[in-house]
Formats: structure tokens, sequence, C-alpha cells
């Protein structure tokens, strides 16, 4: 029991662009889960090498020379703004002008208006992530895109930084941190770069992440005994005790329509997931029967029945999803490491996931579906773990 307590306390501290559109025709889908070929194209070396890497890091898609299911193409249009145009057997299906904050930026939300398209599923490349990283030799927040380009380094350096979330809207980023000795609550405001204290109470402060509308936060304390569960609004006020019992609680996360929380708690003799209404109430445990230690859960927003977390399997963690639907789960990862801290991304079927061995720590993009696995962070950087993700 105290083993399990000290695993679960410490997971306790852990403008859209416009569109100049022209559709000629409707793509007609490939709706199958397996993978398909298609030729990507571009007259510039820039955007051809980047969504190359985005198509190939994508579980449905196999790069071809030539032939494939569909045709995509991409060329510069002016400033910041990629055309994106898809054909097939020769005919072009769709076109489209996409505009972005920059032209890496406008290719990527090209690439994710070509995947909506031609596989019917959001795209992910587009979205953001944030991440701690010890570059530099002290642990930071950086955020930059899902292949790591246009990396932003952010005021927050400082020891033992925990679990970066994003606010909904991308503005805010709120996080633990030891900035004073003691494990904190705090938000940094991306658009001035200043940094607030917002929750530092007797006891532990951990695991804040804002609710869908970004007008809760759920939040770990441990104040008043043991850590519990609470939410309070997004001003670090009016905070209220959603659970109340002798076991561990750790790593609220909300659903979809910000109704429910998911969390791990050890109430069951070891750490397990278990459902809870965001306004109170009788804790529900999820049976995965998946592992003895299950921690670290993030709900799909895309398909709400989903739910990835971290599982204890052999000697290690791996990461697994949850199915709702049939309330059957399953092992996801098959690291030659630790897979741990999985986040999904936009389409409910893709996860940022930290691998770890006992050196080194770095983000990748798997596959759920497939299991497929691409390294993101390069080795560059030095470590990167603990990603959030922020759809596009």
């Amino acid at each position: 029991m105290q083993k399990t307590f000290t695993l679960l306390l410490a997971l306790a501290l852990g403008a859209a662009a416009s569109f100049a559109q022209r559709d000629i025709g409707t793509v007609e889908t490939v709706s199958s889960s397996d993978t398909f070929a298609v030729v990507i194209d571009s007259s510039s070396p820039e955007l051809l090498g980047l969504a190359r890497t985005a198509f190939n890091a994508h579980g449905r898609y196999r790069l071809v020379a030539s032939g494939g299911a569909f045709q995509i193409t991409f060329n510069a249009a002016g400033a910041n703004q990629v055309a994106v145009s898809i054909a097939r057997g020769g005919n072009v299906v769709h076109a489209e002008t996409v505009t972005g904050t920059s032209p890496r930026h406008a290719l990527l939300r090209a690439a994710d208006v070509a995947v909506t398209r031609t596989s019917g599923s959001p795209g992910i490349f587009a979205g953001r992530l944030a991440f701690v990283s010890d570059r530099g030799g002290q642990q930071t927040i950086l955020t930059g895109d899902l292949f790591f380009g246009e990396v932003q380094s952010h005021p927050v350096q400082g020891k033992n930084i925990v679990g970066p979330r994003w606010s909904p809207d991308g503005s805010k980023i709120i996080f633990t941190s030891y900035r004073n000795g003691f494990p904190d609550i705090y938000t940094l405001n991306l658009r001035s770069r200043t940094l607030e204290t917002f929750v530092s109470l007797k006891g532990t402060n951990s695991g804040a992440r804002y609710s869908p509308d970004g007008d809760r936060v759920a939040m770990v304390l441990s104040g008043e005994g043991n850590p519990e569960i609470y939410v309070g609004n997004n001003r670090g006020r009016q905070i209220k005790r959603l659970t109340n019992n002798q076991s561990v609680e750790a790593s609220p996360a909300w659903s979809p329509d910000g109704s429910r929380l998911v969390f791990t708690s050890d109430a069951a003799g070891g750490p397990q997931l278990h459902l809870m209404s965001a306004a109170g109430g009788a804790m529900q445990r999820l049976a995965t029967n998946v592992s003895r230690y299950c921690a670290e859960p993030d709900w799909s927003r895309a398909d709400p029945k989903k739910i990835v977390f971290t599982a204890g399997v052999g000697k290690g963690y791996q990461s697994a999803v949850y199915d709702m639907g049939s309330g059957n789960a399953k092992i996801v990862t098959k690291a030659p490491m630790d897979a741990v801290e999985p986040v999904w991304c936009a389409d409910g079927r893709h996860i940022v996931v930290t691998f770890r061995n006992a050196t080194a720590r770095a983000l990748w993009l798997v596959d759920t579906d497939s299991g497929k696995a691409t390294r993101l962070s390069p080795p560059a950087l030095g470590n990167a773990w603990n990603a959030s993700y922020l759809a596009p």
C-alpha cells in the first residue's frame, strides 16, 4: 500500500486561418482502416519535405512514387499560403488555398485538408505541442508544431516542471512547478509572456487541467489530507472538493462535454481508472482488465468512447486504450522502453507519447490502430517529455 501511495503521489505531481477554396468535386474517401498509397508532390523542396514527413508519420498513408489512391500536390500560393490539389485517377477532385501564420503552418493546415478529404478523418498535423525539456541543462516549457518546427522557449525555468496543459483557446498553459520549493500550480500567459500563481495552498498542488470550455480547472490538492480531486473556476477560485476518502487520487482529465472526470485512484488497492461527475458524487471504477497499474488518463474529444492511459506491463509501462463502448482495453505501444504520458491528437486515432529509459526521454507519435510509432522530438533538442496537444 505504501508503494501504491508513493506511485500515485508522484502522478499527482505530475485564430483560425482564413480559407479561399475552390471545391470542384466530391472526394470519394477511403473508408477502410487499412493503409492506402498516395503520391505527394510539390515544386518546393521545403514544402515537399515537410509534407512527406507528415504523411509518413500518419498511420493511414503509404507514400509511393506513382499511382496510388490519390495524388496530392502542395505549392506556395502567396504570403503564408499553400495551394493543395487532390487528384484521383488523373482527375482533380478538390483544390483549395489555405492560409497560415507562416509558410510552414500553411503547409500543415493544407495537409490536414488533404487528410480529411481523402480519409474522412480530422487532420492532426497543424496541432501544437507544449512539453517539458531540459535543453540548456534546466527544465523549461517549450511549444512548437507537431513536427517540432517553430519551437519557442518560455520564461518558466525551474525545478520539476510537471504537466503543462493548454487552455482550449491556446492562450495559456497551466502547470505545476517547485519554483518556491513547494509544488504549486501556475499559468503562463502566452500572449503577454507573463507567469501567474494559480493555486498555492498548503500541501501539494498539481495535476491541473482546463475543462473543454475553459471555464473550469480540475486539479489535485492535498491540503486537507490525502491528494484529492478538486474543481475550481479558471481563476483558481470557488474551489470545490469532489473526492473524500482514504485513497490517493491523481491525474484528472475531462470528458469531451465537460460533464465528467476520469482520474486515477488506488481505492481498489492499486492504481486504477475511475469516473466521477464533474459536479461530484460517487466514484465508478473502469474495469480495464488490462493491468494492475492504470494511470495518466486522457479522454479523446474526437471519439468520446476512448480513453488512453499508462498501463503497467511486465517490469515497465506501455500506453493502452480503453473503449467505453465495448468495455475492452488494449495495449497500443510496443516500445522497447517505457511508453508513458499519452495524450490524444485531434483524430481519436493518434497519440503523442513519452518514450523513456534510464537516461533519455523523447516524444513519439503513435497510431493506436496499427501501432506505428514515429519519433517527433529531435535528439539535438535534448530530453523532451510530458506533452500536451492543442488541436488545430
